[in-house]
């Protein structure tokens, strides 16, 4: 097992029917910025229940978060809510001797986190549903006016239909 930033391991012996709560503390929180390179990370929280079915352990709740990113064209600081649902199975972790050249994955076998030994992390898991949710390409509302400052153009301002776009506007009486 490896070590998170926002570490929270969970006996799967000990859990089934557990409602947990996982709140981020100031130094998590630092460190969950740093690592999804972001200005920073003001509130993380989660509340899961944690069902056992057999060795897989059902974890189903929600993440709320408030960070502050940069906007990817202006720089400027913008805050961000994010909501998400947390829908994980943990599942003991296979013997590579018993995997199957080839492997087909169904839709539901995409959200399945392995864990070795009798315990798993669902503070990682947590924080790796918080980095998905984190929009990379954020942009605030003076990002347009910064790209026109900066001389960028849209894809859409370049393509060969742009000139069309203009003409017949101001021949029509």
């Amino acid at each position: 097992m490896t070590s998170s930033e926002f570490s929270h391991s969970f006996d799967v012996r000990q859990i089934d029917g557990r409602e947990v709560r996982l709140v981020a503390d100031e130094a998590e929180r630092a460190a969950l910025a740093r690592r999804f390179d972001i200005v920073r990370v003001d509130r993380l929280e989660a509340v899961v229940l944690l069902r056992r079915k057999g060795r897989d352990v059902a974890a189903n709740g929600t993440l709320d978060a408030d960070v502050v990113q940069s906007c990817a064209i202006s720089s400027e600081d913008l805050p961000v809510s994010i909501h998400e649902e947390i829908a994980l199975r943990f599942v003991p972790a296979a013997d590579p001797a018993d995997l199957p050249e080839e492997l087909e994955l169904e839709a539901e076998d995409l959200d399945e986190i392995e864990y070795d030994g009798s315990h798993f992390d669902l503070g990682e898991a947590v924080a790796q549903t918080l980095g998905l949710a984190i929009d990379p390409y954020l942009t605030g509302p003076d990002a347009e006016e910064a790209r026109r400052q900066a001389g960028l153009t849209t894809p859409e301002d370049n393509s060969p239909f742009a000139v069309l776009k203009g003409l017949g506007q101001g021949s029509r009486k």
